[in-house]
């Protein structure tokens, strides 16, 4: 997903232009700190104290710089706009967050709004078009049928939460002025690999697999997750 979004912003900004990012449930600062060393300005949002208090303790462990260039804010992704002004970011991240809200609309369209013109919204969601797939691929099979029927799951954490339809949010990012630009597919062949798993001795050679899946039909239609990129008009 990281190759995903770092491919959206290198063809939609000038190279060496200092972004001003939004990273909305930016849970322990993956990402954020990644942009930050690349040398953008970042800003995360994020309610949960655990998560909060790892990505300080990471933050505290980069150089000066790259501590400087980012900002931890507490708070709700459905309140951007008490902590934002509108057009403030020029990137705003939503990575793995719609799926615990359930009415999502209201969150869709504040983070349209701290979309300065021509920024990139990426969204990172489970994929309500395949819901089938991983307990197909475990042989639960009464499990399997009823997911053809239902966005609803059950997730890792023991969690129930929702998934997102494609042509639903597209739809949805059409409606708020950010409309679908491109989608990609995320953990295509590796869903079912435990949270645990060490990484393979062929780690690079897995995540070229996965990359060129992720980009390519039918394969992206059938992954777990949906990395979708809009572009505020």
């Amino acid at each position: 997903m990281a190759r995903q979004l770092d491919e959206q912003i290198a063809g939609r900004f000038p190279v060496g232009r200092r972004l001003r990012v939004l990273d909305v449930g930016m849970g322990q600062g993956t990402q954020s700190l990644r942009l930050a060393r690349a040398g953008h300005q970042v800003t995360g949002l994020e309610r949960d104290a655990t998560m909060i208090a790892a990505a300080r303790d990471a933050l505290a462990g980069q150089p000066e710089g790259i501590r400087e260039r980012m900002r931890i804010v507490e708070g709700d992704g459905r309140d951007t706009g008490v902590h934002f002004l509108p057009g403030s970011f020029d990137v705003v991240l939503c990575h793995g967050v719609l799926m615990y809200v359930e009415e999502p609309d209201p969150l869709l369209a504040g983070l349209a709004r701290m979309l300065a013109p021509g920024g990139l919204l990426s969204l990172l969601v489970r994929n309500g078009d395949a819901l089938a797939m991983r307990p197909g691929l475990y042989g639960q099979w009464a499990a399997a049928l009823a997911a053809f029927e239902s966005t609803d799951y059950r997730n890792r954490l023991g969690l129930d939460v929702r998934a997102d339809r494609l042509a639903t949010l597209t739809a949805k990012l059409a409606g708020i002025g950010a409309p679908l630009h491109t989608w990609y597919g995320v953990r295509v062949f590796t869903d079912t690999a435990p949270d645990d798993a060490a990484a393979p001795d062929d780690l690079d050679t897995l995540l070229a697999a996965e990359e060129r899946a992720g980009r390519s039909d039918p394969y992206r239609g059938v992954a777990a997750l949906l990395h979708l990129c809009g572009v505020r008009g």
